[in-house]
């Protein structure tokens, strides 16, 4: 009993730190991530909608907003297959040299079922440039982002 005890003490401080290091670790702004911005809008209807807090829901210390219930209930049966690439930051940053940079909601690309997203404003719009070498891009990224969640 006491074996079973301290199992699951364990594994709650083990999901809680998880959960810490992934709210240090994404763009989010006070909690609530892609900036309001419905995570299953971008899969079901191909654009970026903003979500509405009554229809919020919580995933690993984060909150997302959805544009509707049912988009809601997608995210709730399966939270990871929605989720941003890389915490939310700029896909082309995080390629390029590892760094969390903002992105525009409004720009994205979804590829192999992931969502990323990209920083566009000042006429310099990454997705453009992350296009023109997206596969060495994309592993790099992923290398960056391993690193910084360990």
């Amino acid at each position: 009993m006491f074996i079973a005890v301290l199992l699951g003490a364990s594994l709650l401080a083990f999901s809680q730190d998880t959960d810490q290091l992934r709210q240090r670790n994404s763009n989010q702004q006070h909690g609530i991530a892609l900036s309001g911005y419905d995570p299953v809008a971008y899969f079901t209807v191909g654009q970026a909608l903003r979500g509405r807090p009554e229809l919020a829901c919580t995933f690993h210390g984060l909150t997302y907003y959805f544009a509707t219930a049912s988009n809601r209930a997608l995210f709730v049966k399966q939270p990871d297959q929605y989720e941003p690439q890389y915490g939310g930051w700029c896909a082309y940053a995080m390629g390029k040299n590892g760094t969390k940079v903002e992105v525009d909601p409004q720009t994205f690309k979804i590829v192999d079922g992931k969502l990323f997203l990209f920083y566009n404003k000042f006429f310099n719009n990454t997705l453009k440039t992350w296009n023109q070498d997206e596969q060495q891009l994309r592993s790099r990224a992923d290398a960056n982002w391993k690193k910084l969640n360990h």
